[in-house]
């Protein structure tokens, strides 16, 4: 294998396979490099969540809406199936004050164009029958999905191979240095790359570093539980509303506990008829170890919507880092101070459903396309640079 590349792609998650399926489609020659294996970090301790129904009004959901769009016809052009479910999702409110909230919520997003319905406390108990009978009522987004995130991963890269893709896993990357172009020295040999991505998510720091390139991220951790009951719960993935407020840092009425660790529902079931149990949001650095008093306050907390499936089995927990910017925005831009290199981290918990626009962006601005498939300047790098004070 040749050791020179036109676009070098650091990091082999859902992000970085993305570009590399994209990137390789536009007929660019690209490698991709990953310390391990291919799905082995964030991307393989997440759930498999394609949603609008969980961001911000605006660009977010826009941004959202468009990677949503990617993904349909992903699913017709893809030889590798990824366990796509196009089943929209809802969010459930806990009280009456919330509910309130939710009609704004909703009707700001249908101005937009996005489809969003209010649902009542009948509408939930068609949902499932396990749900709590003083629910109020919730929202749905229709246009939600699930996949498979590893499924996807792979499926990217059989499908990049075929136009060129050069894959190089167990290949850490231990120093970058450009003169003409840029020398990436890993622990399977050295790369030279006309140019480079780093999309290594909450480690695009380290990389960054080796630039001399601050980036703005920081690890936000999340706890997984993996269940299974008899007969499944519901169909279709459910959040409860305050997990919005969790990840934007809004104030909740919720209990020190819940408060403290972080946790909102969320429930995804799965193609096995399992279904993955979050979530929880702590900055502790890069701790990954399962703290069980955070996994028994999400399980409390799933018992508070879901009363009926006390009897639930755990098979597992486990944790992963979320790419947390101040904005709540990734990074998807080239970095002016080293001409050549862009940087595609900081999706927080929306990797999985932001990683097909992504990769077409960065396909988009590694061509210098004027027209790009969204706006750019709200994911510039320097939007976190500051500017000094004379």
């Amino acid at each position: 294998m040749s050791n020179r590349t036109e676009v070098a792609i650091i990091g082999g998650g859902i992000v970085g396979c993305a570009i590399a399926y994209y990137v390789s489609k536009a007929g660019i020659d690209c490698t991709l490099i990953e310390k391990g294996d291919l799905v082995s970090g964030t991307s393989s301790r997440c759930d498999g969540n394609v949603t609008i129904v969980d961001k911000d009004p605006g660009f977010d959901s826009q941004m959202s809406w468009v990677s949503q769009e990617l993904i349909v016809d992903l699913h017709k052009e893809l030889d590798i199936a990824f366990e796509f479910r196009a089943l929209g999702s809802i969010l459930v409110c806990d009280n009456e004050e919330e509910m309130e909230a939710a009609k704004k919520w909703v009707e700001t997003q249908r101005k937009a164009g996005l489809k969003f319905n209010v649902l009542d406390s009948s509408d939930i108990r068609q949902e499932s029958p396990f749900f709590a009978d003083d629910i109020p009522g919730g929202l749905e987004c229709e246009t939600d999905s699930l996949i498979n995130p590893y499924l996807f991963c792979y499926s990217l890269i059989e499908k990049a191979k075929q136009f060129g893709l050069k894959l190089r896993t167990h290949s850490e990357v231990k120093a970058i240095s450009k003169q003409e172009d840029f020398k990436i020295e890993t622990t399977n040999g050295t790369i030279i790359a006309k140019k480079v991505v780093n999309a290594a998510g909450v480690w695009a720091p380290f990389i960054g570093k080796m630039l001399d390139i601050e980036i703005p991220i920081i690890p936000r951790k999340g706890h997984i539980l993996v269940g299974a009951r008899q007969q499944p719960i519901m169909m279709r993935n459910v959040m409860e509303f305050g997990y919005l407020m969790n990840k934007f840092g809004r104030e909740r009425q919720v209990d020190p506990q819940t408060k403290e660790h972080g946790v909102a529902l969320v429930l995804e079931p799965t193609e096995s008829q399992n279904f993955l149990l979050g979530s929880s949001r702590q900055f502790v650095g890069y701790d990954g170890s399962v703290d069980i008093n955070v996994v028994e306050t999400m399980a409390k907390r799933a018992l508070r919507f879901f009363p009926k499936i006390n009897d639930f089995k755990m098979i597992r927990t486990y944790t992963g880092f979320r790419p947390w910017t101040e904005d709540h925005l990734p990074i998807i831009s080239a970095v002016e101070k080293v001409p050549g290199f862009f940087i595609a981290a900081g999706h927080e918990g929306d990797g999985i459903s932001l990683a097909t626009v992504t990769g077409k962006l960065v396909e988009e601005l590694i061509l210098e396309k004027e027209n790009t498939i969204i706006p750019v300047d709200p994911l510039r790098y320097d939007r976190f640079v500051k500017i000094p004070v004379t």
